[in-house]
C-alpha cells in the first residue's frame, strides 16, 4: 500500500516530496545520535573527578572553572585536571610541619 502511493506521487511528478519525507525522517532519527555522542565525547574530555586539596573529599567538576568543595565549602577552581585553592593575590600559603622537641639539660 505503501509502495503503491509512493509509485504514484513519483509518477505524477511528486518525487521531490518523496525524497524531502525520507530526508526529514533520516534527519530526525540521525539528529539525537549525533548529539548524544557529541556530548559524551565533550564529558569524557572535560569532567574531571579529584580530590579538594583541603578536605580530600572526591568529587566531580567541569575543567578549567570554579567551583565550591561540597564538604568544606572551599572555593576551588579546576585546572589541567585538578582542584587547586581559589586564594585572593598576595595570599602566600603555608603548610605547617609537625617537629618533635627533644629538651636538653644544661
Amino acid at each position: 500500500m505503501t509502495l503503491a502511493v509512493i509509485g504514484i506521487l513519483i509518477s505524477i511528478g511528486l518525487g521531490w516530496l518523496v525524497k524531502g519525507v525520507l530526508i526529514l525522517i533520516a534527519v530526525i532519527v540521525i539528529t539525537p545520535i549525533l548529539l548524544i555522542w557529541g556530548v559524551q565525547w565533550w564529558l569524557k574530555r572535560n569532567l574531571i573527578q579529584g580530590q579538594c586539596p583541603v578536605c580530600s573529599h572526591e568529587f566531580p567538576a567541569l575543567n578549567a572553572t570554579q567551583c565550591q568543595c561540597p564538604n568544606c565549602g572551599e572555593l576551588l577552581k579546576v585546572e589541567e585536571g585538578h582542584f587547586s585553592r581559589l586564594t585572593p593575590p598576595g595570599t602566600i600559603d603555608v603548610k605547617a610541619v609537625d617537629v618533635s622537641v627533644q629538651q636538653l639539660e644544661e
